[in-house]
């Protein structure tokens, strides 16, 4: 079974681009500087397809990432 769907995919493809070309901006409605980070283009992607319902596996919560470094110790 696959995690992301096809069209979720392009979304990525589509940030990655916009990226390159320096028109990917990050922050709340864009207003940030230009994202420089190819994992911050790929996130930022993944979170547009989640926005419009696409298959995208559920962002992990900030919960999840303090438990596991308290497990860590």
């Amino acid at each position: 079974m696959a995690r992301y769907s096809r069209s979720a995919g392009k979304d990525v493809k589509r940030a990655m681009h916009r990226r390159k070309k320096g028109s990917l901006k990050r922050g709340k409605g864009g207003k940030g500087g230009t994202v420089k980070s190819r994992k911050q283009a790929i996130a930022i992607g993944l979170s547009e397809a989640r926005k419009k319902g696409k298959k995208v596996p559920k962002r992990k919560s900030a919960k999840r990432k303090s438990a596991k470094r308290k497990s860590r110790r």
